[in-house]
């Protein structure tokens, strides 16, 4: 299950990894409870703008993200994405503790956040399989998914705490130190050890990712099936406030605890898909088949201990196909396209999921989702 920590530079990589996750979790809550409690009365629109100024680069730049990933070495397009991410996150924290934040203030600093990370998102995941052989990349990639979900554990109640003992300015800026541990993974590895993909020359190079993409049926699938996933499986951030709020009735604490439990299923989902020596065509479909069961479940559930209980299959089911899915592609593809084609992965599963996330939020009424409580 653990088998890629035992390379070096890997491990490195991981340990500064589970740091900045965690940091990133509670970077998210402490901004939020900002937007809510300090520079608005609660306003859920302000809430959702600043959401969407950080994902809205990732649809529009993540392609340009996977030609600089091509072009660049990987590394050092991280050195540098990170290093910008680290400066918002203290600018943030450093104009909350001073009073000098304002809602357009955090409406910038979100949007230059999101800018850094749809660069940075390409080379990140491409970058893995220059630090184990292909025999290793589904175990690293497993790993990856099980590091970011215990950081959702962890750090959103670790926020929690930090904010009712120091306020949120301080928190905001312990999220910006633990930017720290990437940057110091990165710089500590070794670099003969990599197994560095050709970089990508001339012009045309988005155009490039496109074609080799359009050439490939095999990823055209798995994208599309991404796409499926993403756009009518993966908004529990609605369908489980609305599921807790109005279905059953619950107050902020019961909601906090979905979150809590379909995370474990998440966890336990990338874990086991860290133990497949290679993902295959059976496994995809076995959990895309298992998901729809599950979510199906969930909306039909009659109380609320079922649907609580129901969420962790839900979330095993669902991470283990984002794990097969990105595997899949990345062992599939020749390494001097690899950052292009996962920046088109990312942008096929988020366009279907944050469009009708949108939809959702603004059209679905809970019975839709649910059945009779």
């Amino acid at each position: 299950m653990f088998a890629a920590l035992k390379v070096r530079n890997y491990r490195v990589y991981a340990a500064g990894g589970i740091v900045s996750n965690t940091g990133t979790w509670m970077g998210r809550v402490a901004q939020d409870w900002v937007v809510l409690t300090e520079l608005t009365n609660n306003s859920a629109q302000a809430l959702g703008i600043v959401t969407g100024l950080q994902f809205l680069p990732m649809l529009l730049l993540a392609p340009i993200g996977g030609a600089i990933g091509d072009r660049f070495r990987k590394r050092d397009v991280m050195l540098v994405t990170q290093s910008v991410m680290a400066l918002t996150a203290v600018l943030m924290g450093v104009m909350v503790i001073g009073g000098h934040m304002e809602l357009w203030h955090m409406y910038v600093l979100a949007f230059l956040q999101g800018c850094a990370a749809a660069i940075d998102a390409p080379a990140r995941q491409a970058f893995v399989s220059e630090m184990v052989p292909p025999k290793l990349l589904t175990n690293a990639v497993g790993l990856n998914s099980a590091s970011f979900h215990s950081g959702r554990l962890v750090g959103p109640a670790v926020a929690g705490l930090l904010i009712a003992a120091i306020g949120t300015g301080p928190t905001l800026l312990i999220n910006a130190a633990t930017f720290v541990a990437v940057l110091l993974a990165l710089l500590s590895l070794r670099v003969d050890d990599l197994d560095l993909a050709p970089q990508s020359k001339g012009r045309g190079r988005i155009a490039e990712g496109l074609r080799y993409v359009r050439h490939r049926p095999d990823i055209m699938l798995i994208m599309a099936l991404a796409f499926v996933h993403g756009t009518f499986g993966m908004n529990f951030q609605i369908t489980n406030a609305l599921m807790a709020t109005s279905v059953f009735d619950r107050g902020v604490e019961d909601y906090g605890l979905v979150g809590s439990v379909m995370a474990i299923g998440s966890l336990a989902g990338a874990l086991l898909a860290a133990r497949q020596s290679r993902p295959r065509w059976r496994r995809l479909l076995g959990a895309m088949f298992g998901f729809t069961a599950a979510t199906l479940a969930v909306g039909l559930a009659p109380t609320w201990p079922i649907f609580v209980v129901l969420l962790i299959p839900t979330g095993f089911f669902a991470l283990t196909v984002m794990v097969t899915a990105n595997s899949m592609v990345q062992l599939s593809v020749d390494s001097a396209v690899r950052s292009r084609v996962m920046s088109l992965y990312m942008a096929v599963f988020l366009v279907g999921h944050r469009s009708v996330r949108h939809w959702l939020a603004g059209s679905v009424t809970p019975m839709a989702l649910a059945g009779p409580s």
